[in-house]
C-alpha cells in the first residue's frame, strides 16, 4: 500500500471547523498595556532604592518619583480592571488590582514614615504581585463575553 500525502491531493476534504478562536477584547489590551507599564515601573523601584543605598543621594529622588509613578499606575490599572469586569465580565483582575492598590498605598505610607521593617518586605511582595498579575493577563485571551440569548423568550 502506497502512502498519499494530503498536500498534493487536490480532492482532499477541508478540515472540520474547530471552536471559534477567542480574541482579547480592547479592554483586555488596555489592561495588558497598563500591566506592562506597571511591571516596568515596579521593577525600577528596587533599582532606584539600590542607587540611594549605595551612597548616591539623587537615587532617593528617583525612588520617590518612581513611587509616585507606581501609585498612579496602580490606580490606572484598577480602572482598566473595572473596564475588563464590565466589558469582558471577568472580576478577578479587579479584585487582584484592588489588593495591589491597597499594598501600594501601604508601601507608600511605610516609605514616607521610614518604617523600613515594613517597606522592604512589602516592596518585594508587591513586585511579585505585579509580576504575577502581568503574567496572568498575558497568559490567556480576555475576550468579551456575550450575553446568552434565552430561547424561551
Amino acid at each position: 500500500m502506497q502512502r498519499e500525502t494530503t498536500i498534493d491531493a487536490p480532492h482532499a476534504a477541508p478540515a472540520p471547523p474547530g471552536p471559534p478562536v477567542e480574541r482579547t477584547a480592547v479592554s483586555g489590551w488596555v489592561l495588558r498595556g497598563v500591566s506592562t507599564a506597571y511591571l516596568v515601573a515596579g521593577f525600577a523601584q528596587p533599582v532606584f532604592a539600590g542607587v540611594f543605598l549605595s551612597g548616591d543621594f539623587d537615587g532617593l529622588a528617583w525612588h520617590v518619583r518612581g513611587a509616585d509613578l507606581v501609585s498612579y499606575l496602580a490606580i490606572v490599572h484598577l480602572g482598566a480592571a473595572i473596564a475588563v469586569w464590565v466589558r469582558a465580565r471577568r472580576a478577578w483582575p479587579f479584585w487582584t488590582s484592588l489588593a495591589l492598590v491597597a499594598g501600594v498605598t501601604a508601601q507608600y505610607v511605610a516609605g514616607t514614615e521610614g518604617a523600613l521593617w515594613l517597606h522592604f518586605p512589602l516592596g518585594v511582595a508587591l513586585v511579585a504581585g505585579i509580576a504575577g498579575m502581568f503574567a496572568a493577563v498575558w497568559r490567556r485571551p480576555l475576550p468579551r463575553r456575550r450575553r446568552e440569548v434565552r430561547a424561551d423568550g
